[in-house]
């Protein structure tokens, strides 16, 4: 069995060998490289936090959204059995604008499954930690850190700070929106966009069930969720607020952030009580000009970085990784090299064009809504009226929260590679 490995157990001497590095063990980088081994393809995952510190409750708030099509996903790499007894199927979707009466209802029985599901990120971080230890091909090493990539056209040379050298065919960059290896590369930004907003994430406890309802609440500094946790009565939110209050109501006392929370959630779930740490994210959009070179491969936020109002984010990264593990498996399987330039187009040529079309709706959505100018407000209320009032248009919208459109890889409709 595979096993987190410590700089105790590999001398900092020794040298190793794979078909895959992963720079990045988390929610998407964690699932490629599991995904991978499970299909043959060798690979060293590398995360610069230790196991233990990934689990704290302290060290992210987060919960994550994940669509019907991206649990395929989870459960095509051997993850999800980890850690489906922790998950809340989202049954309902309900969106309101706090300036209009109309809403618009997303109901599963409409579509004949759950809309996606509700974890943890530590669930997830868990769920990928336990799938590392049953898999021969996927040691992650961790706490490490990435000294220096050399790459080459014959392979690639990955050496940590620590001394460890790990020769390779591909790089994959997992490692989030300040990705060392995409700068490394000197792979640039293509958008960067502020958009003065900080998410306030928190895990609630509230009275009255919440009976797998999601709800997204649209206010003039920006969205409002509120997304089932297991259990019924736990829910996780993000509140979108605009900096610099964002940074002054984290730090109110208990009473006072407690009157401002209500103020925004109301009453409808009975009496709620703050139940976590308080966690503040600063929201940015941004884009790499570029996803892949030499035998190298961007993923999930290292690639792409959005907003969180549709809940896409972790989506979007799985979307990626199904994509790279079916372009790299069929690579083996043929007997071409897997960092090739030709299978990194290809997965470039699949994920780039989703993501931009992802990219430009989640920042339209903001634009629409996180504000209270009359003429937007009237948009609004138009967009939701039809949209609720048409069958098939709101199914078509659906399936697209589920993440059932596009071309999608074999692992998100749930086929073996």
């Amino acid at each position: 069995m595979s096993q987190t490995v410590s700089s105790s157990v590999v001398p900092p001497a020794a040298a190793l060998t794979c078909d895959v590095v992963v720079v990045g063990g988390g929610l998407v980088g964690g699932t490629l490289a599991c995904g991978l081994a499970q299909h043959g393809v060798s690979t060293i995952c590398i995360d610069k936090d230790d196991a233990g510190v990934l689990l704290d409750t302290g060290y992210d708030g987060r919960s994550s959204a994940i669509a019907l099509a991206c649990q395929r996903v989870l459960e095509g790499t051997g993850v999800w059995a980890h850690m489906v007894s922790d998950v809340q199927p989202i049954l309902d979707i309900r969106v309101t604008d706090s300036n209009s009466p109309l809403h618009l209802h997303y109901d599963h029985r409409e579509v004949g499954a759950p809309m996606g599901y509700m974890a943890e990120n530590r669930t997830i971080r868990r769920g990928i930690l336990a799938r590392f230890a049953e898999l021969e091909k996927a040691p992650l090493l961790a706490p490490a850190t990435v000294a220096t990539v050399d790459r080459r056209v014959d392979g690639a040379t990955v050496t940590l700070t620590d001394g460890r050298v790990i020769h390779t065919r591909l790089v994959v960059a997992a490692d989030g929106r300040r990705s060392q290896i995409r700068d490394m590369a000197g792979i640039r930004l293509q958008h960067g966009l502020p958009y003065n907003q900080v998410g306030i994430v928190m895990t609630v406890w509230h009275e009255k069930d919440h009976r797998g309802i999601a709800h997204e609440r649209f206010l003039p500094s920006g969205p409002f969720a509120i997304l089932p946790l297991p259990g019924g009565h736990h829910s996780s939110l993000v509140w979108t607020e605009k900096d610099p209050l964002a940074w002054t109501i984290l730090k109110l006392p208990d009473a006072e952030f407690q009157a401002e929370l209500m103020s925004r959630f109301g009453d409808f779930l009975g009496e709620v009580k703050v139940v976590s740490k308080r966690f503040g994210y600063p929201l940015t959009l941004q884009h790499a000009s570029r996803y892949i070179d030499l035998r190298l491969a961007l993923v999930g936020d290292a690639a792409h970085g959005m907003h969180p109002v549709a809940g896409q984010g972790m989506n979007f990264g799985l979307r990626d990784v199904a994509a790279l593990i079916e372009k790299v498996v069929e690579a083996r399987r043929l007997g071409v090299d897997v960092g090739a330039a030709t299978v990194l187009e290809g997965y470039q040529k699949w994920r780039r064009f989703d993501n931009v079309l992802m990219l430009g709706m989640t920042d339209g959505l903001v634009r629409l809504f996180s504000n209270d100018i009359a003429p937007l407000r009237l948009a609004r209320t138009a967009g939701m009226a039809v949209v609720n009032r048409l069958p098939g248009l709101k199914r078509f919208f659906m399936r697209h929260a589920m993440g059932d459109v596009g071309a999608l890889p074999k692992l998100m409709q749930g086929e073996p590679l």
